[in-house]
């Protein structure tokens, strides 16, 4: 992704992973043949990966850096976290060097959002240090939606699940660290970044506003995981937690910026990942910042 301007306020991409990676039919519940093939003519070419079959996913952070703050948001998924497949795969280093790419070293990092406390949206918020789960970015204050966070909290002490292990190696560890800041959904770090509440795919998903000198950007999370739910907002992911909500969640969002100037930043689409959303006859569109 190139780099997105706001004002005075800078947006980059931080990879962890990319390529094409899951079959649609298999990612949503309401998958329907027809209405595919139907929007699939109508959508950027990078989105799908015609010969495999496959969409194509990405695993990125955004670093956001204001005149003030060097801020990430969504860690990925992490080193060392010896999650099944697919979420542990070789080459984690990637991340790490295009992080310290933009001059940054971890101790630079003054913020980390988390939209939710999904798996690939946590992973690099802490680090193994002699076999203990600590805090990466040792400066850092971190952003939990405080009702996010006590769910997940609440999960993880019923049953020994994946999602509690997350919890207890992503997440806990901030909190015993005194590294977090937990919030509402009306939070504001100060003018230029603030979060929108779309709950559906966790309890309280939140997107993150960013807005400097009338420019504005919108990094939307797992409200989307492909552009096919711009054209069917209606089609939620097999991993929401309310799929109904997703929904209602997404089109309330694809309304309020349609036709507008404001940059989206979804964290899982490829490259060149930022656009906006357009309006026609029969649906939104999503359109590459070109």
């Amino acid at each position: 992704m190139q780099t997105v301007t706001i004002g005075d306020v800078t947006i980059d991409a931080v990879i962890e992973r990319e390529g094409p990676w899951r079959k649609p039919d298999g990612f949503f519940p309401d998958f329907d043949q027809a209405v595919w093939d139907h929007y699939l003519p109508k959508m950027e070419s990078e989105v799908f990966d015609r010969e495999l079959g496959l969409m194509l996913i990405t695993y990125q952070t955004f670093l956001i850096r204001t005149p003030h703050h060097n801020i990430l948001v969504d860690t990925c998924t992490g080193e060392n976290k010896g999650h099944p497949a697919p979420f542990d795969f070789p080459g984690k280093e990637r991340w790490k060097n295009e992080l310290l790419s933009f001059g940054l070293s971890f101790d630079d990092i003054h913020y980390v959002f988390c939209t939710h406390l999904h798996i690939d949206h946590t992973g690099w918020n802490t680090s193994l240090l002699n076999g203990r789960w600590v805090p990466t970015f040792p400066n850092a204050k971190y952003i939990f939606h405080r009702k996010e966070y006590e769910i997940w909290e609440q999960d993880s002490k019923k049953e020994d699940t994946l999602t509690s292990k997350v919890f207890r190696d992503n997440c806990l560890p901030i909190v015993e660290a005194e590294q977090a800041i937990l919030v509402d959904d009306d939070y504001c770090l100060d003018d230029t970044v603030s979060l929108i509440a779309t709950p559906g795919h966790s309890p309280h998903h939140c997107c993150v506003a960013v807005q400097s000198k009338g420019k504005k950007a919108i990094i939307t999370g797992d409200l989307f995981h492909h552009a096919i739910q711009c054209c069917v907002p209606k089609w939620s992911s097999c991993f929401d937690w309310d799929a109904k909500q997703s929904a209602i969640s997404r089109e309330n969002f694809l309304g309020s910026v349609a036709d507008t100037d404001v940059v989206i930043l979804p964290i899982h689409f490829p490259k060149p990942t930022a656009g906006f959303i357009c309006s026609a006859a029969d649906a939104f569109h999503y359109r590459f910042k070109r």
